[in-house]
């Protein structure tokens, strides 16, 4: 069987954003693993509009295209007045069926871990028929992260791994209801 593709979602697309630092940990991490494709998907990189201001077709059809190349994804999401972020949101909604029936971790990071903002993608991703995982790593703004440098601590390998655990396990087992 050859390796499931995962994709890590930047949820953030402002300027001087740390979700790049956090993403290519969390990839770091799990190339030391060897068990699956792990790679970056910055929604920046996409420059989709707001939703249903524009003509965005093209945008939305190379969106479109990445996720479904993807069997799972893992979300880096920033907490934002206790949610996720307007361009995270934007992009979700920007695509339908390229997310139905795979599987999604979260990794968060706010004054609280990002735990508010990780609840409400969970009931996003439940509409989109995305199975999210229950472990995941919360990061603190005031103890992993030093003027805007991200510097985790050893603790948190411990949920990242256990959540590529179980984004792996269900990403495989879902991949045969795509099939």
């Amino acid at each position: 069987m050859s390796k499931l593709n995962i994709g890590i979602i930047l949820g953030s697309t402002r300027d001087g954003r740390v979700s790049p630092q956090v993403g290519e940990w969390v990839k770091k991490v799990a190339d030391q693993r060897g068990d699956a494709n792990y790679e970056i998907v910055d929604i920046k990189d996409y420059k989709l509009p707001m939703f249903g201001e524009e003509d965005a077709s093209e945008q939305a059809a190379a969106w479109n295209a990445k996720l479904a190349s993807l069997d799972g994804f893992v979300f880096i999401v920033q907490e934002y007045n206790h949610s996720i972020t307007a361009a995270l949101k934007n992009a979700l909604d920007f695509a339908r069926e390229a997310w139905n029936d795979k599987a999604a971790g979260i990794v968060s990071y706010g004054s609280v871990g990002g735990a508010r903002a990780a609840e409400h993608l969970r009931g996003i991703l439940g509409e989109l028929s995305v199975a999210d995982v229950r472990v995941h790593a919360a990061l603190s703004l005031f103890t992993d992260f030093e003027n805007g440098v991200f510097k985790p601590a050893d603790l948190h390998l411990t949920n990242v791994n256990g959540m590529l655990d179980q984004v792996l396990a269900w990403s495989g087992a879902l991949k045969t209801l795509r099939s």
